[in-house]
C-alpha cells in the first residue's frame, strides 16, 4: 500500500470514510491518525500566502508539500511521498475533503499578532 492509493480514493469519493482512513493509517501510522484528528477538528487554515496547521504547542506552515516542523526537518526523507509529517498529511486530506478553514488575509501579517 502506498500514499498514492489513498489519495486517489479520496479524490474519487471526496469524503473520508473508514476504508480510506484505514489506508492512511496503514501507510502513515500514528502520523495519519494525528492528521485525521486535525482535519476533524478543523485545525488546517488556508491563508492567502500559506496553509497553516495548528498543533498543540505551535502553528506549522505547510507549503508545496513541505512543513516547518522538526519531524519534517530531521526524521523524514523529503523525496519520499510516503514519508510525510502529520501536518502535510492533514493539509492533503483537508484539501481533498474541502475541510480547509479559509482566511482572506496574509498569514505573514497575522503571525505578528500571535
Amino acid at each position: 500500500m502506498t500514499a498514492t492509493s489513498w489519495r486517489h480514493a479520496l479524490d474519487e469519493r471526496g469524503e473520508l470514510d473508514s476504508e480510506i482512513a484505514g489506508r492512511i493509517i496503514e501507510v502513515h501510522g500514528d502520523r495519519g491518525v494525528r492528521a485525521m484528528e486535525a482535519v476533524a477538528e478543523r485545525r488546517i487554515k488556508e491563508y492567502l500566502d500559506f496553509t497553516v496547521v495548528v498543533g498543540h504547542s505551535d502553528e506549522y506552515v505547510v507549503e508545496d508539500g513541505s512543513c516547518t516542523c522538526k519531524d519534517s526537518a530531521y526524521n523524514l526523507a523529503p523525496d519520499d511521498p510516503d514519508q510525510l509529517c502529520w501536518h502535510v498529511l492533514a493539509t492533503e486530506i483537508a484539501r481533498r475533503v474541502d475541510a480547509l478553514d479559509h482566511h482572506e488575509m496574509w498569514y505573514s501579517e497575522v503571525r505578528d499578532f500571535i
